[in-house]
């Protein structure tokens, strides 16, 4: 009778599991073709192939960071919203990204990390603390054009050729400012009044559309530089600033005659671009990132579970002995805690060994070898125009004897938690 009712799980689990492992086995002593047998010849070709060497290398680093952060993350959600009245909405909207399936939240992720701050949310968020204390220039391409009165400075600053004189105007023109990137609210330029006792001037965009105008002359349908920056500079010291208004106009007083007007390199600062994140350098932590997101939840509600057994008047007594907050913590909530933090941890662990989907989908072609893990190698080795089963094969079997022990732990240590 128990026979009967065994067959078909022995069944099912011999043609799923038991058939495929033997078979890969079988597989990865030949060659790509199948018809020679190589030995532990595609064994040794993990160790040459510097691609897998990075695929294990990155999957060692998910090992380590992935687990641990979810795991860490999880305990402390479970813990401070135990203490909240709305502890059960937050408690729900972490776990809500378990439901999004990893091809989902890959494209989601693909999108936070975009370069362009106009759709990446890191970058937008990122570009904006930035441009908080850093503000980038309107005018990054900006530059003299011909016969221009203003000459290159040191530090990509420029300046007159020439000291100016109090009662005089001054024309500062540029070029090679796109009309799409001025400023809005940007107005036609003012040709810079001469004011006695005063040193006065416009700064423009001197290019008329459809050509036509004179050069280094404010002509009717030229665009204001509106927020440039000003200095009067005598003796290597600035002794007068001024802004360019929404016209282009400014001026100074007459402490500038006798100075030479120097734009500073600040009016040409290229803007922030934000961080590379699904560059060669941050990919791998990026698609951790996103990892954790969906896993923290997870994490949560288990450690949140296990938080509901644990005897209240355990922790009351040690705050009646004097005990802090953070000494129930670490002294007696996560001792306790410990059969369902190694649960957790472990759970883990194997998931991210045959982490595939989010390195798949979230990492461009371009650096997929630098976020290579060894599931996904697998999936390039073994699939493809140049594939080679025997090697994928022997990736395959690798990664079993990787994950074995850390199931043989979890198989253990369930034993002694049923015999206490």
């Amino acid at each position: 009778m128990a026979a009967a009712f065994l067959l078909p799980a022995l069944v099912l689990l011999g043609a799923l599991v038991v058939h495929p492992i033997g078979y890969s086995l079988y597989r990865s002593l030949f060659d790509r073709s199948g018809d020679t047998f190589v030995g532990g010849a595609n064994y040794a070709e993990i160790l040459r192939d510097g691609t897998i060497r990075t695929a294990l290398g990155n999957t060692a680093l998910w090992v380590v960071l992935a687990p641990t952060t979810a795991t860490a993350l999880g305990l402390i959600f479970a813990v401070l919203t135990e203490r909240v009245r709305w502890g059960t909405a937050f408690k729900l909207l972490v776990f809500m990204p378990m439901a999004i399936s990893m091809l989902a939240a890959g494209i989601i992720f693909r999108l936070v990390y975009d370069q362009d701050p106009d759709r990446g949310v890191a970058n937008a968020v990122w570009v904006g603390v930035h441009d908080t204390f850093a503000e980038s220039s309107a005018f990054p391409k900006a530059r003299p054009g011909r016969d221009s009165p203003l000459v290159a400075a040191p530090g990509g600053a420029f300046e007159t050729r020439d000291p100016v004189r109090a009662g005089s105007a001054v024309p500062l023109p540029l070029v090679g400012v796109a009309p799409d990137a001025l400023p809005k609210g940007t107005r036609t330029a003012r040709p810079p009044a001469a004011e006695p006792g005063k040193v006065t001037g416009t700064v423009w965009q001197d290019f008329t559309r459809g050509g036509g105008g004179r050069t280094n002359t404010v002509d009717p349908t030229e665009q204001a530089l509106a927020g440039m920056r000003i200095e009067a500079v005598k003796d290597g010291r600035v002794v007068d600033r001024a802004t360019a208004g929404s016209d282009g106009t400014f001026t100074l007083s007459a402490k500038a005659d006798g100075a030479r007007l120097r734009l500073p390199a600040s009016n040409f600062r290229e803007a922030y671009a934000g961080v590379e994140w699904l560059g060669p350098t941050l990919v791998t932590p990026a698609v951790i990132g996103a990892y954790v997101w969906m896993w923290a939840g997870f994490a949560m509600v288990l450690i949140g579970a296990g938080l509901a057994s644990v005897p209240r008047e355990l922790l009351e007594a040690a705050r009646v002995d004097g005990a802090n907050e953070w000494q129930v913590f670490r002294r007696i909530t996560v001792p306790l805690l410990a059969p369902v933090l190694a649960v957790v941890l472990v759970t883990l662990v194997i998931n991210v060994m045959k982490i595939f989907d989010l390195v798949f989908v979230i990492a461009p072609g371009a650096v997929q070898d630098d976020a290579n893990v060894l599931a996904l190698q697998l999936y390039r080795t073994s699939f493809g125009t140049d594939a080679d089963q025997g090697l994928g094969s022997a990736i395959a079997v690798l990664l079993l004897v990787l994950v074995v022990p850390v199931m043989l732990y979890n198989i253990r240590r369930m034993r002694r938690e049923a015999r206490r």
